[in-house]
């Protein structure tokens, strides 16, 4: 675009002659009358460059989403509803997640593939990861729980109980032994393990609250109650 710059200059109709540099011009503020002279001063144009997109960038992009909507697909449908996506986007993973693997199943991760790139998928990703270290946690605690349990069954003193109770200080001491005691009596007579399966649930929930730091708090575990919610069986 070029700019246009209007002076004002006297010219003395009687005498033409006369230079140029005998006027003074003050950092482009004119106070002259007479005719108008036009000087044309060009501006700089700006020049915008298109920056070509890089493929091996975008497929690599593409391939990250698409490795999202498998992790998303293989979640369980309470799981997927938590995401709160677009309901086309969400009916379209909770259909991939019951497809056999074959074509049919691949052009619909490809679909919701595409559907994603046009999120935000920022929260997303965050939500996954979230819900990949509680999955994780979980799987820990069970085995914990289990290892914890089948030592406590076959210790033959109070050694384990009282390394146990080193470690979590917040366990309630009684539970443990009471459930150990009756657990050994259920694996030396050949009795259903319905103490075992009690001492299992209370370790498990005794390292998930201390996983969480809360140990301040009394567990909420009724070993009666517990009794009570378990299949019949023969008495201990």
């Amino acid at each position: 675009m070029n700019r246009v710059r209007a002076i004002e200059i006297n010219i003395d109709d009687e005498d033409d002659d006369f230079e140029d540099d005998e006027l003074d011009f003050d950092d482009e503020e004119f106070d002259f009358e007479g005719d108008y002279v036009e000087i044309y001063e060009p501006e700089e144009e700006e020049r915008v460059y298109a920056v070509r997109p890089n493929k091996t960038q975008i497929k690599k992009e593409i391939a990250g989403i698409a490795d999202l909507a498998e992790e998303l697909a293989g979640l369980a449908p309470n799981q997927i509803k938590s995401f709160e996506l677009p309901e086309i986007i969400e009916t379209a993973i909770l259909q991939v997640a019951t497809m056999p693997l074959k074509g049919a199943r691949k052009r619909q991760l490809k679909y919701i593939t595409a559907g994603l790139r046009k999120l935000d998928l920022t929260a997303i990703q965050e939500k996954l990861a979230r819900l990949k270290s509680k999955s994780a946690h979980a799987v820990r605690e069970h085995h914990l729980a289990e290892r914890w349990r089948d030592k406590l069954v076959v210790d033959t003193g109070n050694g384990l109980l009282t390394e146990l109770l080193d470690q979590y200080p917040h366990a309630d001491s009684q539970q443990i032994r009471q459930l150990q005691r009756n657990a050994k009596k259920e694996a030396t007579s050949g009795k259903p393990p319905k103490s075992a399966r009690l001492l299992y649930k209370y370790l498990k929930t005794l390292f998930e609250e201390s996983s969480h730091h809360d140990t301040d708090t009394e567990l909420d575990f009724d070993v009666d109650a517990e009794l009570d919610a378990e299949p019949d069986s023969d008495e201990i």
